[in-house]
């Protein structure tokens, strides 16, 4: 009481009106602790806050950086990219220069590659029967027969000068032309009379196993023709002579030309003869036509040195072959029957 009337306060609350007082200058002093002078100070303290603030807002915003961030190492990767290609576009000039350089001589080769090659072109085309048949035919004979080849040589003098004689009278009585086919066909028929194996033939199953011996031979003559190699069959060729085989010959010979062979004309055979020397052909082995034994192949007549009697003279001569069925025939028969052709 006696403080209340002397106009004092109780000293708690003096003592937090003094603790509250200093309190709201404190917040002044806390944003200007750094500078403790002056009012002034504090009022341009607010313009340099405000100044702080405004470069201090794109730092609160921090999320829209982030963002911006993301594409910062997009020019980055651009720059790189950039650089990339231009030392791509490098390298390639540094290429193109040797290419170029290579390309000035591609003219000179251009017209080399085109000159020797040419068109390549591809073309199929079906067999036609007469050439499957054949093809059928030959491979049967190379995986049947025990084919073997012996050659011998012929002078063939006698034989040009005995056709120079004859051939013109020839040609008038009988309007047949004299060749070489006649005269070995008749040379063949008679050494068969020996070697009567030449003209037989193997038959029965697996392979064969019994032996045919004929009297009559039928000789096939090999004939070429646009549709391939026929043998039309001159018959009983042991009863006709040399003017009678030739005859024969250029009858089938000009059906074969004019394709009015029959299947009868071909038909059978049990001996050929292959006349390749009209091609120029100078030795090969004939393919047997089976089932017949051996094959006989004539070719080109060709003048060499021959020693006749101790002395070199140059005569026609001509290799003949002799293909022949090991099965039936031995080394031994062949050669005896190419030596009496001979």
């Amino acid at each position: 009481m006696i403080k209340l009337e002397l106009g004092g306060e109780p000293s708690g609350k003096q003592d937090e009106q003094g603790k509250s007082e200093p309190k709201q200058p404190a917040q002044d002093k806390q944003e200007t602790s750094s500078q403790p002078d002056g009012g002034k100070e504090q009022e341009s303290k607010p313009v340099k806050d405000e100044s702080a603030k405004e470069p201090e807002q794109p730092k609160e915003d921090k999320p829209a950086p982030q963002p911006e961030k993301k594409p910062e190492p997009a020019p980055q990767q651009q720059q790189q990219q950039q650089q990339q290609q231009q030392q791509q576009q490098q390298q390639q000039q540094q290429q193109k220069k040797p290419e170029s350089s290579k390309k000035q001589p591609e003219p000179s080769k251009k017209p080399e590659d085109t000159g020797g090659l040419g068109h390549r072109e591809e073309r199929r085309v079906k067999m036609n029967r007469m050439r499957l048949r054949i093809s059928e035919r030959l491979k049967q004979s190379q995986n049947t027969a025990a084919a073997l080849t012996t050659f011998n040589e012929v002078d063939m003098s006698s034989i040009m000068e005995f056709r120079k004689l004859y051939k013109d009278e020839v040609l008038k009585k009988t309007g047949v032309k004299l060749g070489f086919m006649s005269a070995f066909s008749r040379a063949c028929v008679l050494a068969m009379k020996e070697i009567p194996a030449v003209n037989a033939s193997i038959e029965g199953p697996n392979g064969g196993d019994t032996i045919v011996y004929r009297d009559y031979v039928d000789v096939s003559v090999a004939v070429a023709t646009e549709k391939g190699l026929v043998t039309p069959v001159v018959r009983n060729a042991e009863s006709l002579d040399m003017i009678g085989i030739e005859k024969a010959i250029s009858e089938l010979g000009k059906k074969a030309r004019d394709n009015k062979l029959t299947i009868e004309d071909m038909a059978g055979g049990t001996f050929t003869i292959s006349n390749g020397g009209v091609f120029g052909s100078l030795y090969g082995t004939p393919i047997i036509n089976l089932p017949q034994t051996a094959v006989l192949g004539l070719h080109a007549i060709k003048d060499k040195p021959v020693a006749i009697n101790g002395k070199v003279e140059i005569r026609p001569m001509m290799y003949l072959a002799l293909t022949y069925d090991h099965r039936l025939l031995d080394g031994r028969e062949a050669v005896t029957f190419l030596v009496k052709v001979r």
